[in-house]
């Protein structure tokens, strides 16, 4: 059993204009052993129907956004790594409406996380599993359309002009995380070595 705990309730919850803010994580970049990269996407089961999601929860009023994604992707996946850039935010509305915002209306940032660990046991493993997946079968699979365009929309285009383009530094990198839409102040993804991937 593992000796990290999630944290549950929502009396820290942050809101912006009537929205729950969330915040979330899925990409990876495996090697498959030669010099061609194969872009995977990290997905786990939704405990609420059927489908896959991305890692994604409560912005927390004593984190920053980007602590707030890291500690759901090592929470709901069991997976740390490198934070690489910020997708953008994504609203939708929560079919639970548990104190949500009045509409139920939910605000997420969305980012992609390189993935460097895999935990064997994490706080909800006993709910959730994980699935490496091709971006097209990512796409097949995601429950949610909001998901889906970050994945397309989102992820797949800031990749591919990573691959077109020079390796950015991490300070460039990191810093769409902190523009004023994302404020880092206000507090807002044992690994498998042939995986370097990449979260959302």
């Amino acid at each position: 059993m593992s000796e990290l705990v999630a944290r549950t309730g929502r009396h820290q919850q942050r809101y912006e204009a009537g929205c729950r803010l969330v915040a979330g994580y899925s990409f990876v970049e495996n090697d498959d052993g030669t010099s061609k990269k194969v872009v995977e996407v990290l997905m786990i089961n939704s405990t609420a129907g059927p489908g896959l999601v991305f890692p994604k929860g409560g912005w927390e009023k004593d984190e920053s956004v980007e602590e707030a994604a890291t500690r759901e992707a090592l929470e709901e996946a069991g997976v740390r790594g490198d934070m690489k850039h910020f997708l953008g935010h994504y609203v939708f509305k929560s079919k639970t409406q548990q104190d949500d915002g009045p509409e139920g209306l939910c605000k997420a940032a969305m980012f992609a996380l390189h993935v460097k660990e895999e935990l064997v046991s994490w706080p909800e493993q006993s709910t959730r599993q994980r699935s490496w997946l091709t971006i097209p079968e990512a796409g097949e699979c995601c429950r949610h359309l909001w998901m889906k365009d970050a994945l397309v929309e989102g992820f797949s285009k800031w990749h591919a002009g990573q691959m077109i383009s020079s390796p950015k530094g991490e300070n460039d990198v990191l810093s769409s995380a902190s523009s004023p839409d994302v404020p880092r102040g206000a507090l807002t993804t044992s690994g498998d070595a042939s995986k370097a991937p990449v979260s959302i």
